[in-house]
């Protein structure tokens, strides 16, 4: 909403202080500045408040606003007097105003920076979070105008809004004044502050996304008269799933006397119905749309999911149509899945949902599975349900206008029935929110990503975000800092969903193979071998191996102290003619699983080829425990498995004994826990009869380099969270050495009062000067623009010296000869001069200069650059062909901890040249890290320092040399994950 001529002239009107936001419930409301034009509103909120909150506003009885107080309420400067409103259908629902005021409380000017706040809530919206997120905003836009603290009266009585302050997180001071409470807050983010501002918003959002899959009841807009359509079929996928809640068929073509369809109340519109709806499924054309969310925003609907297509995929009109939906849908305080969305299901038994188009309904399990693609979508569906896997939830999202993959992240990290989320992304809209949920989400449950469009750059169809300019190894590396299981193809993800979700995390990468096949055992031992697996030799137990065989030797290895995993391959029998007998694969599933139930917990993988049934009886769970990870004690050392005899005289698979555990079809698996908690029941020192084992899932593959490589990505994931456990830190040593003041009064001077958007490079002695000031020291360089003038530099720098071209197509650039080292005196200083001139050009093309040589060692290069997706990314590599030919580059966000620098150093593919590769002595590696932290520390520090390159940078045995770096400045981008809670803006 723009302002009037009356508004004041001299500030705009800051629409980028609009925002769309989460409240506590999960509905959505506007936050605005407000206008001239918006008294009506305020006198129309004003009256629906009660008298009790309007003397807790104005500590006194205040039944009616007066025309002066209308006009001092909708008149703002924009600076000093600011009023925000949060709207809900046009509505204002709460108002928050600030003052700017001097030392004695009277109204101010800069540079006056503190401000009188007051906040004023809808009794019918008190407990929802509005005057939280009311105070992040205002705390926010009186940041940006210069102000630092605010002051409040309250009275005592008045607790809500004394906790709205207590609990804000930020540095605050209480007094008790003439009847009143004075708070005084500085609104300088704290540590505190912003992890009361996450945890709000991840409680929001988190029941945005439960307010719209597990829903009380469902109407689908759209339902066909006929069988077939997309309505129709959504409605019969519900009825088919049980939904436990009320359903509604909603078409305005339905006749007037038309009271049912398949047995479900049918309505021609919404307002028919005299119940509360919570969930509209929208499957109409699009034109037709927007009178359906009309409807159901009056109605009270909660939540969208809409099928119909024709918005951003198709074009610059279906954009705007997009962006319109969005707007309406939030208006009311909806949000929405879709559009273009294949649709929802959630299986809890207290909802079983299926609000989708999905032919095949999976059968419940622990899976979370999330897909911006239908196809996709129908392809992992299908896939899972072949496998017998089972899924907690699963969202298509479509364009994702509004609810994302983030969302659910939120809504996964404390979701009881979801071990594992599982998530195909084309895009990453908001990157560094990603990262954040996603680490925070990897330390209590695996997350495993596909990202599509790794290489076409893809954004969300109809979103304007930052493109992240980083590659997609980079990406992939970034991921995996966050404990995200980054992996090819789907197929990959449902290989290693199935493993986290049914098996333990290993203790670590030693693998025990074991089966009936020579042959197939090596194939999977060089498999380990190619992941970084460390697999102890094959076991092989013939192929006259039994099932009691098989048992038996699964339990014998993960009894074994030395074994971390099992890897256990099957083929079928060759009988005595000759021709295959593939067994009873419920028979040898049975074994296996009782093997797995009632040894030490290690997760088990089965590789098979064609035995008929065993993987189907492999998926089939007999209870509805799941594996706990650690849960049960490790055996005392067994025998090697791979001693045992292989030639022994046993029957064939085909003729073993029929297994006492029943199977059947597969059913839900209870939290991780569960068999923990089962087993401690009885307390220490009781001996309990001999119990039935419980048998779960056992994940089996048709290639042993599937199931190798879903075992290698849980093996890095559990190595990764082991650690996570333990966070990094930044050293304090470093703040002895840094002048964080003096470098940000220098940026200040460098790019001007008015900077160039574009930013601006350094020079070499600005460079040098800057990074000095966060310790980082660089060798100097002395031009040398002909002979005389380098032998001047040689003398000053002392000999040896180097001779090196700084022109930029020749910069680092040893092998065509820019590059002389170890120049020991006169004569070859000279000589080289000459012969570098002759072969590449005049001085004045080549800008040589003449450098003091360092101690011999490695050369690595150092950077830190800003993607605008990504944020700052902290990068290190070998200097030449390994970085720049092979691409060996490793990368982790700023800030880094001093894990994080450990780790990008040895991260690298090139990594043992630092440590001591053929005999060379290892490099100071404490002083690499170092350096990492400083460079990691600038760019963190000072936004706008977009890019710091140091190369090369010499690593040897004590301290390194930086001889080139390299800076460049600009106005620091926006952080939109630093700033208050908020919806991207549409």
């Amino acid at each position: 909403m723009q302002p009037t001529p009356e508004q004041s002239p001299h500030h705009a009107y800051p629409d980028h202080w609009e925002a769309d936001v989460v409240l506590r419930d999960g509905g959505t409301a506007r936050i605005r500045p407000i206008t001239t034009d918006d008294a009506e509103r305020l006198v129309s909120f004003y009256e629906q408040v009660s008298d009790e909150s309007k003397y807790y506003r104005f500590f006194a009885p205040y039944p009616r606003l007066s025309a002066k107080d209308v006009h001092r309420f909708t008149h703002h400067d924009y600076v000093d007097r600011v009023g925000l409103a949060v709207t809900v259908g046009g509505e204002f629902i709460a108002t928050v105003r600030y003052d700017r005021i001097d030392a004695t409380g009277r109204p101010a000017s800069a540079p006056a920076d503190e401000a009188e706040v007051a906040f004023l809530v809808q009794d019918a919206h008190q407990g929802r979070g509005v005057a939280s997120t009311l105070l992040e905003h205002i705390a926010a836009v009186a940041r940006e105008r210069g102000i630092r603290r605010f002051a409040a009266e309250v009275l005592p009585a008045n607790n809500k809004m004394i906790k709205v302050f207590r609990d804000a997180g930020y540095t605050q001071q209480r007094s008790f004044e003439d009847g009143a409470v004075h708070l005084t807050l500085d609104l300088e983010p704290t540590a505190e502050s912003l992890a009361v501002q996450r945890a709000r918003e991840q409680r929001a959002e988190a029941r945005s996304v439960q307010r719209l899959i597990a829903p009380g009841s469902v109407a689908v807009i759209g339902t066909g008269r006929n069988p077939g359509g997309v309505g129709r079929t959504v409605l019969r996928n519900l009825l088919a799933a049980g939904f436990t809640g009320r359903t509604y068929a909603v078409n305005s073509a339905f006749a007037a006397d038309q009271a049912t369809i398949d047995g479900v109340p049918a309505h021609r519109s919404l307002g028919e119905i005299s119940e509360p709806v919570d969930l509209a499924v929208v499957a109409v054309p699009a034109d037709r749309v927007p009178e359906a969310v009309t409807d159901c925003g009056e109605h009270g609907v909660q939540g969208l999911v809409v099928l119909s297509a024709g918005y951003a995929e198709w074009g610059a009109e279906g954009r705007e149509r997009q962006r319109e939906l969005v707007r309406q849908a939030r208006s009311y305080g909806m949000r929405i899945i879709g559009p273009n969305a294949f649709g929802v299901i959630n299986n809890s038994d207290a909802v079983r949902l299926n609000a989708s188009l999905a032919p095949e309904s999976p059968a419940p399990g622990r899976i979370g599975l999330f897909t911006q693609s239908g196809a996709i979508g129908i392809a992992l569906l299908s896939g899972l349900y072949r496998r017998g896997a089972g899924l907690s939830t699963f969202i298509s999202a479509g364009n994702r206008a509004d609810i994302s993959g983030n969302d659910f992240l939120q809504y996964w990290y404390e979701d009881p029935d979801t071990d594992v989320a599982l998530l195909y992304l084309e895009s990453l809209g908001n990157p560094r929110k990603f990262t954040r949920l996603a680490r925070r989400t990897a330390a209590v449950k695996p997350v495993v990503v596909v990202k599509g469009a790794r290489h076409s750059g893809s954004t969300p169809p109809g979103h304007a975000v930052p493109v992240s300019r980083i590659p997609d190894a980079t990406v992939s590396a970034l991921m995996r800092q966050a404990g995200v299981i980054r992996v090819d193809t789907v197929t990959e993800m449902v290989d290693a969903g199935l493993l986290l979700a049914d098996q333990p995390l290993p203790a670590g990468p030693r693998i025990a193979i074991l089966g009936n096949s020579e042959s197939l055992g090596l194939l999977t031992y060089d498999a380990c071998l190619a992941e970084g697996l460390r697999p102890r030799p094959p076991r092989d137990l013939t192929t006259a191996a039994t099932p009691q065989d098989f048992r038996d030797a699964l339990a014998e290895a993960l009894t074994d102290s030395n074994c971390d995993a099992v890897v256990v391959t099957a083929i079928p029998w060759v009988g005595e003619n000759g021709e295959a007998e593939s067994g009873d694969g419920e028979v040898l599933a049975a074994a296996l699983r009782t093997a797995a139930a009632t040894g030490p917990a290690k997760p088990v993988a089965v590789v098979h080829v064609e035995i008929g049934g065993l993987a189907e009886a492999l998926a089939a769970a007999t209870s509805t425990a799941a594996v706990t990870p650690a849960a049960r004690p490790s055996a005392p050392d067994a025998p090697d498995a791979s001693a045992a005899p292989a030639d022994r005289a046993v029957p064939p698979i085909a003729q073993a004994a029929p297994p006492s555990a029943p199977t059947g079809p597969a059913t839900p698996t209870a939290p991780r826990d569960h068999l923990a908690q089962q087993r401690s029941a009885t307390g220490p020192g009781h001996t309990p009869a001999e119990p039935a084992p419980v048998l779960g899932r056992i994940p089996a593959y048709p290639a042993a380099e599937r199931a190798v490589r879903a075992l290698a990505e849980a093996v890095k994931y559990a190595q990764w969270r082991r650690q996570a456990a333990v966070p990094g830190k930044v050293p304090e040593f470093l703040d002895d050495t840094i002048d964080e003041a003096g470098a940000a009064a220098r940026i200040d001077a460098l790019l001007g009062p008015d900077p160039d958007p574009r930013g601006r490079s350094l020079g070499h002695d600005e460079a040098c000067e800057f990074l000095g000031r966060y310790g980082i020291t660089v060798r100097p360089t002395l031009p040398a623009p002909d002979p005389d003038a380098a032998v001047a530099a040689a003398a000053r720098l002392g000999y040896p010296v180097a001779l090196k071209t700084t022109a930029p197509h020749l910069r680092h650039r040893a092998d065509l000869g820019g590059v002389r080292l170890d120049l020991a005196n006169e004569t070859a200083l000279r000589r080289a001069y000459g012969e570098l001139t002759d072969l590449l050009g005049k001085p004045t093309e080549l800008q040589p200069v003449v450098q003091s040589m360092a101690p011999r060692g490695v050369d690595t290069v150092v950077r830190a650059t800003i993607d605008p997706g990504a944020g700052a990314v902290l990068s290190f590599g070998l200097a030449g062909a390994p970085s720049e030919l092979l691409g060996d580059i490793a990368h982790r966000l700023v800030p880094a901890t001093d894990r994080d620098a450990a780790e990008l150093i040895r991260s690298i593919r090139a990594a043992p040249v630092l440590f001591g590769w053929r005999g060379s002595a290892p490099v100071d590696s404490a002083a690499l890290e170092e350096l990492l932290l400083r460079v990691s520390r600038l760019v963190d520090d000072h936004p706008e320092v977009v890019s710091v390159a140091l190369e090369p940078v010499v690593v040897a045995t004590q301290g390194l040399t930086v001889l080139g770096a390299s800076v460049r400045l600009a106005p620091p981008p926006a952080r939109t994950d630093l700033g208050p809670r908020r919806l991207p803006n549409y």
